[in-house]
């Protein structure tokens, strides 16, 4: 045990267990006051054990397939499931919900997410007289999401009904295994919130491995810094309101406000770049000049339609698109504050 500051941390818990020491029950219970009697020197306090934070109000899960079942405790289940009460003991549902039930024995652990299993102990091989968390389990999808969110409810998750997630029939389980500890964080279902989306969106991942990509393969960054899986405002399920205040986010000297502003650039940034990887510098969907060439043709001045021919190794070269090609001229593309910087050169 190690003691800090009145309260006692469990060596098996990555949390405290909330123990009150000696000095923190007197002072509950008022005997620490000057007109109680002196406490004899080796008088043990009785330590007042209180539920872990966040699994204190755990209860036993509803199963609409089984209403007749009653709870049975975890000793029954793990009277034939010992292999998944192995690899259960170490996560942090198990650690929040024992210590819960240490202090309130009325607080289930199996039974709080798989609901009671008197109906599933009698007939084993029935499927959905417990609340199992596979697509085959017999269960609902909707269950198996709203067993979970009767915990994980609010805050990230305010948006899950209706989004495309929801709405293409996801379980928490898809993404999610509190039944044993594969990564660090968020009990995902693979090492990392990365691999976990790269089960279905593997066509993204692939893009990260293009010459120009966001440092997510180097691990500095993942899908959820930009993106919330369980639900937005947006189709993309980005994390804020718009495209633009997801990149400003860490792209802070792109917001501007400039005295000189780029209509495509104040409209989306991904009207230029491709946010998951591209084979051009700075993620471009297309190279430079050619991207510019989008828009501005035929104006100011001679702005003839370059092809493979105008490159350095084409049969008729032209200087505008060596080097970095408009961007040697109108260098402050995203924005100018120079009062002679319309043309975003300065």
């Amino acid at each position: 045990m190690v003691y800090r500051r009145g309260f006692t941390f469990c060596a098996l818990l990555s949390f405290p267990c909330l123990v009150l020491g000696a000095a923190a029950a007197a002072q509950q219970t008022g005997a620490g006051n000057s007109t109680a009697p002196a406490a004899s020197a080796n008088a043990t306090a009785v330590p007042k054990l209180l539920a872990a934070p966040g699994f204190a109000k755990a209860r036993v899960a509803t199963n609409p397939a089984a209403p007749q079942a009653t709870p049975v405790g975890e000793r029954t289940c793990i009277a034939c499931h010992q292999l998944e009460a192995d690899h259960f003991t170490h996560t942090l549902h198990s650690l929040g919900l024992h210590a819960a039930n240490k202090a309130d024995p009325s607080i289930p652990v199996c039974e709080a997410c798989h609901g009671p299993g008197s109906a599933h102990a009698k007939d084993t091989a029935a499927k959905g007289l417990i609340i199992g968390y596979t697509h085959n389990s017999g269960t609902p999808i909707d269950v198996q999401t709203g067993t979970c969110l009767t915990c994980h409810s609010g805050g990230p998750r305010d948006h899950w009904l209706g989004s495309v997630h929801q709405r293409n029939d996801l379980s928490c389980s898809d993404c999610h295994n509190p039944m044993a500890k594969f990564s660090v964080q968020g009990s995902m279902a693979r090492v990392s919130i990365s691999d976990t989306c790269a089960q279905c969106h593997r066509d993204i991942r692939l893009q990260f491995n293009r010459r120009s990509h966001m440092p997510l393969p180097e691990g500095q960054m993942s899908c959820a810094d930009c993106h919330n899986p369980h639900g937005s405002i947006t189709n993309a399920l980005l994390k804020t309101n718009t495209v633009n205040e997801t990149c400003y986010q860490c792209h802070a000297e792109k917001r501007g406000p400039f005295l000189f502003e780029h209509a495509p650039v104040r409209e989306s940034c991904v009207n230029c770049h491709t946010p998951h990887g591209s084979n051009q510098n700075t993620l471009l969907v297309a190279p430079i000049p050619f991207l510019c060439q989008q828009c501005h043709v035929q104006q100011r001045h001679p702005n003839d339609l370059h092809t493979v021919q105008s490159l350095g190794t084409g049969k008729h070269p032209d200087e505008r698109i060596m080097g970095r090609g408009c961007l040697t001229c109108h260098a402050n593309i995203h924005g100018s504050n120079a009062p002679s910087g319309a043309k975003f050169h300065q």
